[in-house]
């Protein structure tokens, strides 16, 4: 038996994937002169770390939502940072190292909140549909 619940992690990535990234990209496109509404992406893809680390903490099932939640966060990061700092180095362009690991430290504060959003679901007995008694 793993220590993690790859399902709940797998989803929880997923929901981190499809809320983030596309934020993340549409602020890379957006003009860099325009701070907030470059901010508004940014705490909109923080958002979406948090809602997917949260849902991996809420789906699993190993008594452990915040190390999930956690892992879930880092793991949808730096896959997508992977992606990010690949293209930018083909393509010849420099990369912000130190702005790639602070925001990394803001995407594991986004993992510990959802963690404890998750937490505080299971705690309160609400929990998915599909593990539900049937009536």
């Amino acid at each position: 038996m793993s220590r993690f619940d790859l399902d709940a992690i797998r989803a929880g990535i997923g929901v981190c994937l499809i809320l983030a990234v596309p934020l993340t990209l549409v602020a890379g496109f957006v003009d860099s002169d325009d701070s907030g509404l470059n901010a508004l992406f940014f705490f909109g893809a923080m958002f979406g770390f948090v809602l997917g680390a949260g849902c991996a903490a809420w789906l699993q099932q190993r008594r452990t939502p915040l190390s999930h939640a956690i892992v879930t966060a880092i793991v949808a990061y730096l896959g997508a940072q992977v992606v990010f700092v690949s293209i930018r180095l083909l393509r010849g362009d420099s990369v912000n190292w130190f702005g790639v690991f602070f925001t990394l430290s803001l995407v594991m504060l986004a993992g510990l909140i959802g963690g404890l959003l998750g937490s505080s679901l299971q705690a309160r007995g609400i929990v998915p549909s599909h593990r539900r008694p049937s009536s």
